[in-house]
């Protein structure tokens, strides 16, 4: 997935009565970029962790690139050394791999952060989030949000994703609630055995849900997996 993305501020006369501050504390990370900052000193310091602690979610860099560990596995083979087998995606092209790693070999961590940022709305192509301490917008193309775009609902908060300073990705909150705008009616059958039927959400998403959830009716989504959770 491409990474990239375009940082503009509101001009001064939309909140002349806001006191704009750049000391605002990060929602995950301690660190923030201050102009005519020393660049050894604008990020934290990159940590080595063995092959052995890899784990879903670990975030490494291997060739100059930010990666997200998807699989892996612990292989201790009859004769010869073990290993970590992977399965990992490329932050920035989205491209999937799969990499071996000696076992307790050195791997890098990748240099990475994560912000806070409220989605505002859509602009033409773009999707615009928002700081809501500083006022600053980050922009990200319809290529960098791709399917996650129909969990996305305006005013509704995400965590970007910073690689040295640079934005690679967003996360979408682990549960979203949406409303039910089309469902066929005629699908009601016995509730009481269960059973499912299509529904269009406000987002255009499409979900399964039980056979008693009608029009106008909010629920919870895992954005995880896509499924329905519950009428919320």
């Amino acid at each position: 997935m491409a990474g990239i993305a375009t940082i503009n501020l509101c001009s001064s006369s939309c909140f002349r009565s806001s006191s704009v501050s750049f000391l605002r504390k990060p929602s995950v990370l301690p660190m923030r970029i201050f102009p005519g900052t020393p660049m050894r000193n604008r990020f934290p310091k990159i940590f080595a962790f063995s092959s052995n602690d890899i784990k879903v979610g670990s975030n490494i860099e291997v060739d100059g690139a930010p990666w997200r560990v998807i699989e892996f596995l612990h292989v201790k083979p009859g004769k010869g050394a073990a290993f970590v087998r992977t399965k990992m995606r490329n932050y920035v092209t989205g491209n999937t791999v799969e990499k071996t790693f000696r076992a307790g070999s050195t791997i890098t961590e990748a240099n990475m952060m994560k912000e806070t940022k409220q989605y505002t709305y859509k602009d033409g192509n773009q999707f615009v989030f928002m700081d809501l301490s500083t006022y600053e917008e980050i922009r990200l193309n319809a290529s960098d949000v791709g399917d996650k775009t129909k969990w996305l609902k305006e005013g509704m908060d995400c965590n970007v994703l910073f690689w040295n300073g640079k934005v690679i990705d967003f996360e979408l909150p682990i549960t979203v609630k949406l409303t039910v705008v089309d469902v066929d009616p005629g699908l009601r059958g016995d509730t009481a055995q269960g059973g499912s039927k299509p529904a269009t959400l406000d987002t255009g998403a499409v979900v399964n849900v039980p056979l008693f959830v009608n029009i106008g009716d909010d629920i919870l989504v895992d954005t995880r997996t896509g499924q329905y959770m519950s009428r919320a």
